[in-house]
């Protein structure tokens, strides 16, 4: 088991006897059980709580996720990492610390992680989000008496569309182009963002192109249960050029940099699927013709809503809006401090992660589209 970190200088101060999370420079450590939570450093124990690049890394000794994570988790770190899988709401023992997972909302195998040891409940959130989208667990509050949440969109302005009009929308701006002859490319990240735009989307419409860096992350949905309309590779034979000028295409942002966007026209119409989208201006320095606003992150009131639903009365706040979201818990009457951490890279809202450019790259340097089997370990 990895050793527990010399305190730096001055480091923490909001540390306390008793703590069952406190941050260290591997990440976010639970003493009592001598384990991390999401360690971006290597070490010797990590519960993860989702797929993603910047919570899950390579070169820990053991991991432990939720069932749906599995498949996601080995594609991206190694079919050979050492990995233990749990049911949402099981319960094991390390070290006198009972584990669980809970539903986070964020994406295929996400999960809130909550600890309980010596009359104590900690729960933290990973990254999450409130409404559910049907193609993962839906969020579930936890009660605890401290909470550790994300903050990606901590502000007040950031207040997301239901799912019905953000889809309304989606689809006419695609009907639209259809009936004009031109290929509708929508700029996502390939895990989560990518399968929650294909499973809402109307497929009636036309034919559905998806990346190379998209559809065997698709698959792992697939095979998870989770309802997604068929999807072609762009050199499909089955897609003539009228079929690929009627067709909506899902893609991660830095495709829209590459050659491949030359299949589908001189003149496809294009959008980017970010939460960032309801800042004014993003669209316009991101160049593409529309922006929808869809975030697999919770938005301003999804957050408050989550936090007062555990009935902690400490919160601790990470990679976001940090700063405003202390100073407003904090008036709220809350506990509230800030955790210093290295999340939040993994780019989800701005471009693709590491895996889905090494993903791109391969498949740009083939003449046709590559197989599914692609894989995309960050090793």
């Amino acid at each position: 088991m990895a050793s527990l970190p010399r305190d730096l200088p001055g480091d923490l101060p909001s540390d306390r006897p008793g703590d069952l999370v406190v941050a260290r420079p591997a990440g976010l450590y639970c003493p009592p059980g001598d384990f991390y939570i999401d360690p971006w450093r290597p070490v010797d124990r990590a519960v993860i709580t989702h797929g993603h690049s910047d919570h899950a890394r390579v070169g820990h000794g053991h991991y432990l996720a939720h069932h749906d994570s599995a498949a996601i988790l080995r594609r991206r770190l190694g079919e050979d990492i050492t990995l233990q899988t749990l049911a949402y709401g099981e319960v094991i023992e390390h070290h006198g610390v009972r584990v669980s997972l809970h539903p986070a909302g964020h994406v295929l195998g996400s999960a809130q992680v909550r600890l309980e040891h010596a009359g104590r409940v900690w729960v933290a959130s990973g990254d999450y989000k409130l409404e559910a989208d049907g193609t993962c667990a839906p969020f579930e509050p936890v009660r605890c008496d401290t909470f550790i949440t994300e903050s990606t969109f901590g502000l007040p302005i950031y207040r997301w569309p239901s799912q019905a009009a953000l889809f309304a929308e989606i689809d006419a701006w695609w009907r639209a182009n259809a009936a004009a002859g031109r290929a509708s490319v929508l700029y996502a990240y390939a895990l989560g963002k990518a399968q929650r735009l294909l499973h809402g989307v109307d497929a009636s419409i036309g034919p559905i192109v998806a990346h190379g860096a998209v559809e065997p992350l698709n698959a792992v949905y697939r095979a998870a249960g989770v309802a997604l309309p068929p999807t072609f590779h762009a050199s499909d034979p089955a897609l003539d050029k009228a079929a690929l000028a009627r067709a909506l295409v899902i893609a991660p942002p830095s495709a829209g940099r590459s050659p491949w966007i030359r299949r589908f026209g001189s003149d496809p119409s294009d959008a980017f699927a970010s939460g960032w989208m309801q800042l004014r201006g993003t669209r316009r320095r991101r160049g593409v013709d529309r922006g929808f606003v869809v975030s697999d992150h919770a938005d301003w009131p999804g957050l408050m809503a989550a936090i007062r639903g555990t009935g902690a009365e400490r919160v601790f706040v990470t990679h976001g809006s940090v700063p405003v979201m202390v100073r407003w818990l904090r008036e709220l009457g809350l506990d509230a401090q800030a955790f210093k951490t290295e999340y939040g890279e993994e780019a989800e809202e701005g471009g693709p992660d590491e895996q889905s450019e090494k993903s791109e790259k391969s498949e740009q340097s083939k003449p046709a589209e590559p197989a599914e089997g692609i894989e995309e370990n960050d090793a």
